[in-house]
């Protein structure tokens, strides 16, 4: 299945693309968050479809899409995750994984603006492959660990790299402004991916393609982040690792190359979508 959800901002619907068109999923009663995942939601959903799907209505052309699923208990970044990245930030490849928790409160629609935080100067683009947590998860075998998953997304990790890196502390710091999150257009399940580590990954800023890479160069594969992450906390259902970018961010250009008001970032991820954002 591939999930999305639609309408204004905090009144977004649950909604299912069926045969490539947009259709309301309301009428199933539930939304797309921790009790719906926790409750054998996707099961129940699909069994729900089966006997409704060709009475679904349509989705007005031109509706606002929302992230893919309810905000999350948090959302967990993975930081230098992709060879060719850590080689053009010039840093080493990590021996265990990075990772950092980005603010729930940056989450936003795939398409909706991003917005430069105040006095910003080097804020950044990622495209990253987010998984979406199915069930709850403490101390989890990496054997077993897909058995979690409830799906994948497309992420723009957004990234201010004056305050992730030159401002002491945490990268959370960088990683956590308003609208530095959009998620979506989809929540695609697992069973949709024919292969997570072999998807073709992309981002242009104002048509000029920037990355143009594939998730095989990922250092640590999502079953081993899934198992690594959950020995430090209890991954809840609906929570969300994003799994790091691959080279070509602005950042890793001499010079830098940071967006500024007015750019168009446009991204995607093979079977994921694409998101556009408008950056003000």
């Amino acid at each position: 299945m591939k999930l999305f959800r639609f309408g204004e901002k905090g009144k977004e619907q649950p909604g299912v693309l069926i045969d490539g068109k947009l259709c309301d999923a309301s009428a199933f009663g539930e939304d797309y968050g921790e009790a719906f995942f926790e409750s054998n939601g996707l099961n129940r959903l699909q069994a729900w479809l089966d006997d409704n799907k060709d009475s679904l209505p349509f989705v007005k052309e031109g509706t606002r899409l929302g992230a893919c699923f309810q905000r999350p208990s948090k959302i967990i970044g993975v930081g230098l995750n992709y060879t060719k990245h850590a080689f053009e930030t010039k840093m080493p490849l990590p021996s265990e994984p990075i990772f950092f928790l980005k603010a729930t409160s940056a989450l936003t629609g795939p398409n909706d603006g991003v917005t430069l935080p105040k006095n910003s100067k080097k804020t950044d683009y990622e495209v990253e492959l987010a998984v979406v947590i199915g069930k709850k998860a403490s101390y989890v075998e990496e054997k077993e660990a897909m058995d979690y998953v409830a799906g994948f997304c497309l992420h723009n990790d957004y990234s201010e790299r004056e305050y992730q890196l030159e401002r002491l502390g945490q990268w959370t710091k960088g990683k956590g402004c308003d609208t530095f999150a959009p998620m979506g257009p989809y929540l695609v399940t697992k069973d949709e991916i024919a292969d997570f580590n072999n998807l073709h990954m992309w981002t242009k800023v104002n048509g000029k393609m920037m990355q143009d890479n594939n998730s095989d160069d990922m250092i640590f594969e999502v079953p081993f982040l899934v198992h690594y992450i959950s020995q430090f906390m209890t991954l809840l259902p609906g929570d969300v690792i994003s799994t790091g970018t691959p080279s070509g961010v602005g950042h890793g250009f001499n010079p830098p190359v940071y967006l500024k008001a007015g750019d168009v970032v446009e991204l995607g991820i093979e079977e994921l979508g694409e998101q556009r954002q408008e950056v003000v």
